[in-house]
């Protein structure tokens, strides 16, 4: 794969260096593009050493190949890490003052950007509204990490790590070859996605929960970013770090999930419900730890019924949103009374969303769980429009994509340019 690294003018360009060797190591062809404020920080015979390849910053060099042109033609994917506020607003602006900004103009491939400056740089209006205009074109913009900063202060600036950007920059390339799904099916729009299982106090110390590691959700997330939409992640508890990009929502009960979603949802084009959340929650939330005493009798704690997100969301999307997609989830098992799939079919019936990711949870035949904390996952995918259930296997990141794939179909047909249109 020919690989443009794109390096911006800021102090993180000493981890553009590591990226570049994953990408040569991995058997990549990568040319370095440095801006001329990099070199500042990082010197052109350290990008050459580690590229192969000579390194220009000029569109006046090379001039006899139109090296302007032919990197962005050539390139399969283009990385620019760090992006500076400048160069993101340069970008934005479709500026072509240097050689990378004329790269990025010409390029026709996957563009990731990853930045890294000071918080008060990400979060100024201008940076943010750079960001959300290069996101509508399809450009994936990481969200930077939060950390220890150039000097004593820290908050969200910092570069992610290497080995995150090489990993999202992989997916992009993926995501770019499933069609549907790829770099740009759901550019300009917004994914609102829960993950994660709630947990239902009990006392300041003890809480009801479940076996939820957020996985899925995850992956989820990550795949409508891949796939160009702004993403509203709302998490419960995780046993992964929320993706980067996301705007991450932080919840911990039913009740709270079920405020943040129903805050996030007017305007969003897809909504995912892929948390785990609590059916009950217990009646009385005590102030202090129950105590565990030899003379006292067994506690009994009363529960009381949480109440039904999805069906909220329905309702609600019915209302006022009838374009909105929504996707619900479901954890079944079968016994004496029904299958998996009937189950599966009677709840989407019950819920009304457009589709069903239904998992048939519990241990196989061997004694291992089949869903809960493990990385694959073997799905259907059970649409409220009929048809037969789309089988879907293989890691959560591949379930991901394939459901991202279906809700970038059906918004493109309710556009009025795919089968969902003109079938209505």
């Amino acid at each position: 794969m020919r690989v443009v690294l794109g390096v911006g003018g800021g102090i993180a360009a000493y981890k553009a260096a590591l990226l570049l060797r994953l990408f040569t190591e991995a058997g990549h062809s990568v040319t370095a593009v440095p801006t001329e404020a990099a070199l500042q920080f990082v010197g052109k015979a350290t990008w050459e050493a580690l590229s192969g390849k000579p390194v220009r910053t000029d569109v006046f060099e090379a001039v006899e190949s139109v090296n302007h042109v032919r990197l962005g033609h050539e390139a399969d994917l283009v990385v620019v890490a760090p992006a500076t506020a400048d160069l993101l607003a340069r970008a934005a602006g479709g500026h072509a003052d240097d050689l990378l900004t004329t790269t990025l103009l010409m390029a026709h491939c996957p563009v990731l950007l990853a930045p890294a400056m000071h918080t008060e740089m990400w979060g100024h209006p201008a940076t943010r509204a750079n960001v959300a205009l290069l996101r509508e074109r399809g450009v994936h913009v990481l969200d930077p990490d939060v950390g220890r900063l150039t000097g004593p202060d820290s908050g969200p600036g910092r570069l992610p790590e290497p080995e995150a950007i090489f990993a999202a920059a992989l997916a992009l390339v993926d995501q770019a070859s499933d069609g549907a799904s790829g770099v740009g099916a759901l550019a300009g729009k917004h994914v609102l996605v829960s993950a994660g299982g709630t947990r239902e106090p009990i006392d300041p110390v003890r809480f009801l929960g479940n076996r939820s590691s957020g996985k899925q959700g995850s992956a989820i997330a990550r795949a409508a970013l891949e796939a160009g939409a702004r993403v509203t992640f709302v998490a419960a508890h995780l046993d992964v770090a929320p993706p980067a990009g996301a705007e991450t929502v932080p919840v911990d009960s039913a009740l709270q999930m079920r405020d943040a979603m129903l805050a996030n949802a007017p305007g969003a084009d897809a909504v995912v419900m892929a948390a785990a959340v609590a059916d009950f929650r217990p009646a009385e939330l005590l102030g202090s730890k129950l105590k565990k005493r030899d003379d006292a009798q067994d506690p009994v704690i009363a529960l009381v019924r949480n109440p039904d997100i999805l069906v909220e969301l329905v309702a609600r999307r019915n209302a006022e949103e009838p374009s909105q997609f929504i996707v619900g989830f479901a954890a079944e098992t079968g016994d004496e009374q029904g299958s998996v799939l009937e189950y599966g079919q009677a709840k989407l019936a019950r819920k009304g969303c457009d589709l069903l990711v239904l998992n048939e949870v519990g241990a196989d035949a061997s004694g291992a769980e089949r869903v809960f904390g493990r990385d694959s996952n073997s799905v259907q995918l059970l649409s409220r429009g009929g048809g037969d259930p789309e089988h879907v296997a293989g890691s959560k990141d591949e379930v991901a994509r394939a459901v991202v794939r279906r809700i970038s179909q059906e918004l493109a047909a309710s556009r009025g340019t795919g089968p969902r249109a003109q079938s209505q």
